[in-house]
């Protein structure tokens, strides 16, 4: 049986296939489109997705879409109606567009499958709820028999926090939190107050949260958010804007933390850094209090996490270590991409009621995320002299020792190996990758490669064995949604004057003898390597530490700020063109920026659109 999950039309569309209960295959459209969070719909990534599992729609069982459209226009026209005549100009804007196409997206849906199969039968076509969807994801590809799962984004139709019990092949929803009351939106409304894009900056508000002090978490708990004792939550509508308005925050925001929102051309200021600390504190807090309720009442241990909510590796990393529950699993493709996981999973499980069978070695079943397309070495080939790339083609062991030697000499190197990630993160598939021990390294990466704000931080790369020497970590993070303390024997211990410095003074200071992925407050967002998922990855860190004896190395995804992670051979050889990446690994061809011909070197300061 052969399910295809779709997820669309909001932000970061995707497709996935399931078969038999196997994931086949899962990728974002932006990574074909090149258009950065892509909403519309993924006719590449289910190209891709019918490609690799060698099929044809005529041969797919079932079509199933994320959410249900109906749910989301009755939320939108009540929300409106409960708040008339406040809002009338952007309910106006919304209607035009939700009367044309949103309304009737069953019948947009059914015409565009039928692009792929002038036959298709519209009964095939399925809808799961948006947060199920998302529960699906997580709860379904788990190494856990029996869990509970959370899941908090900003909204689907009307639940913005859901609870489910997963049971063997089962899933049973049975709390909600509504719209207006999200986590998410809460947490975007600071992004927007301190001047980041929604739905694509609350990262860099996380990154910026150790530069701070949470000074402003009371005042947030007393004005904006009710916190009950059990977790569950209401924000306090007077001092937002994203029911019926245009912007996140409104006027009394403003006057609540004294200046208006920051627009994205100013500079950063103390205040900025201390309201990032205080909200990421308050998302802390909600967080656990909700997640050890849960568990008291149901006396359920393991917890599955999945919204956009469960990629922030900050409050996650508390979770874990606050031993409110025995097992933590986190779906990697935690936003909405992953709904299109979540919604062939529930098919597959939900409608269909198929048996589940979970690994027997503990493991998940994502299979390290690695589900997107890969090229073969001729194929590389191939793509590459149509580019015009100088390249030697090496073996296995000469690729790993010559993209070793070059990061032992500080050289940033991207690295396109194996089958593209499926999520946000880039886990050693599509990444560029740098020596840990440079102190140079983070703000060259930031400045000369990424072209991105210089306070962000980057994540450790290490072998699963070796994480308890670096960090402060027993167990695995494959998917880079943990974060942890830096060991104490690792750190550098800082001089009075250095103690004395507050905001981004700090950023310069290296703070352990890895410092290229040490954070301020010496954290950082671990990836562990894992020779089972990824093993010419693990091979490249391992033959890292024989030559320099550390294990850990520097990894961010293989794009400059604005642009998706590359997909292509293609995609690789420009950005490598466009950087300071000096060199660069596609498969088994090692290119070397000095043999390039100049000529072919682009200006990628701005050609994407900033996020």
């Amino acid at each position: 049986m052969q399910i295809l999950g779709i997820s669309a039309f909001y932000h970061d569309s995707a497709a996935a296939l399931v078969r038999d209960g196997e994931i086949i295959a899962a990728a974002q459209e932006e990574r074909f489109s090149r258009k950065k969070h892509d909403s519309r719909f993924p006719h590449h990534a289910i190209e891709y997705c019918l490609r690799q599992a060698g099929s044809a729609m005529e041969q797919v069982d079932h079509v199933v879409f994320y959410d249900k459209p109906f749910l989301k226009f009755e939320r939108l026209v009540e929300t409106y109606l409960s708040m008339a005549p406040k809002g009338f100009s952007s309910f106006r804007m919304a209607m035009p567009l939700w009367v044309r196409e949103k309304l009737f997206q069953k019948d947009l849906l059914r015409d565009e499958l039928r692009k792929y199969s002038a036959s298709f039968d519209e009964r095939k076509l399925l809808f799961t709820e948006h947060h199920v969807s998302h529960a699906a994801s997580a709860f379904y590809p788990s190494p856990f028999e029996e869990a509970l799962v959370l899941t908090m984004d900003g909204v689907g139709e009307w639940t913005t926090t859901s609870l489910g019990i997963g049971r063997g092949n089962t899933l049973q929803m049975v709390k909600e939190i509504h719209f207006p009351h999200s986590l998410g939106l809460l947490y975007s409304a600071f992004t927007y107050y301190t001047g980041f894009r929604v739905n694509s900056g609350e990262y860099k508000l996380m990154g910026l949260a150790p530069y701070g002090e949470p000074k402003y978490v009371t005042k947030i708990l007393d004005t904006l958010v009710d916190l009950k004792p059990d977790g569950s939550f209401r924000l306090n509508q007077e001092y937002f804007d994203y029911c019926t308005g245009l912007t996140m925050t409104n006027r009394k925001f403003d006057q609540l933390f004294g200046a208006p929102a920051r627009k994205p051309s100013e500079l950063l200021t103390q205040v900025h850094m201390d309201l990032a600390a205080s909200i990421q504190e308050v998302l802390n807090q909600v967080v656990l209090r909700l997640a050890g309720a849960l568990v008291k009442e149901t006396g359920i241990r393991n917890l599955c996490l999945a919204g956009g909510v469960a990629l922030n590796c900050v409050a996650n990393g508390k979770l874990l270590r606050s031993g409110v529950c025995d097992g933590l699993w986190i779906q990697p493709a935690a936003g909405d991409a992953g709904g299109a996981l979540g919604a062939a999973l529930e098919g597959y499980y939900g409608f269909e009621h198929q048996p589940r069978t979970i690994a027997k070695n503990g493991r998940d079943s994502m299979q390290g995320s690695y589900l997107g397309p890969s090229f073969s070495q001729s194929d590389i080939e191939t793509r590459l002299r149509a580019a015009g790339a100088k390249f030697q083609s090496v073996d296995d062991a000469t690729l790993v020792r010559l993209c070793a030697e070059a990061l032992q000499q500080q050289k940033a190197l991207g690295w396109f190996q194996g089958r593209m990630e499926f999520g946000p993160r880039a886990l050693g598939g599509r990444s560029i990758l740098g020596d840990a021990r440079s102190p140079q390294m983070q703000s060259v990466l930031n400045l000369k490669v990424k072209f991105r704000e210089s306070f962000r931080p980057f994540a450790p790369s290490v072998l699963r064995e070796d994480v308890g020497e670096y960090f402060e970590l027993d167990g695995d993070s494959p998917y880079m949604l943990l974060v942890a303390d830096v060991v104490p024997k690792r750190r550098r211990t800082m001089t009075a004057e250095e103690e004395r410095l507050f905001g981004i003074e700090k950023l310069n200071v290296p703070r352990s003898d890895i410092p290229a992925v040490t954070h301020v407050d010496y954290s950082a967002r671990i990836q562990t390597v894992h020779q089972e998922t990824n093993p010419r990855y693990y091979a490249l860190i391992a033959e890292f530490k024989r030559l320099t004896g550390c294990p850990v190395i520097v990894n961010t995804s293989f794009n400059v700020r604005g642009e998706p992670i590359v997909g292509t051979p293609e995609d690789a050889f420009r950005c490598f063109m466009g950087t300071g990446i000096e060199t660069l690994a596609v498969g088994n061809c090692f290119l070397r920026k000095e043999d390039q011909d100049p000529s072919l070197k682009l200006d990628y300061t701005s050609a994407f659109e900033l996020d």
